[in-house]
């Protein structure tokens, strides 16, 4: 979680799916962290593989479909991070990092559902 932003969208989609992996390691083990972990993990990686599939689009409305998949899965990262988030107080500033990456992809993924 660098200073410099990525602009590239296939890479910055990976950036956050690694980076939530290696927060995922950081939490303390009960069960519930554990089954949060397990869905953000799920839903981060989620976000770049649907976005890497919408650019290998079989038409149009393949774009569109995959872009908004990508956009819902990076609505419930947000969710599950948040979640963390509450549960974890102590790791407050790198779980902010997260959220406010989510919500920037979350809008560049708007953005691009509007122009498509």
């Amino acid at each position: 979680m660098g200073k410099t932003k990525v602009y590239n969208l296939e890479e910055r989609t990976y950036l956050f799916a690694r980076n939530c992996r290696l927060f995922v390691k950081k939490l303390p083990r009960s069960v519930s962290n554990i089954e949060d972990g397990k869905q953000l993990i799920r839903s981060s990686g989620s976000v770049g593989a649907n976005y890497i599939e919408a650019n290998e689009k079989l038409g149009d409305k393949d774009f569109r479909y995959r872009v908004k998949i990508s956009r819902k899965e990076a609505k419930e990262s947000q969710y599950w991070l948040m979640l963390l988030k509450d549960l974890n107080p102590d790791l407050d500033r790198e779980l902010s990092h997260l959220i406010q990456e989510v919500q920037e992809l979350r809008k560049i993924l708007s953005a691009i559902l509007l122009k498509s």
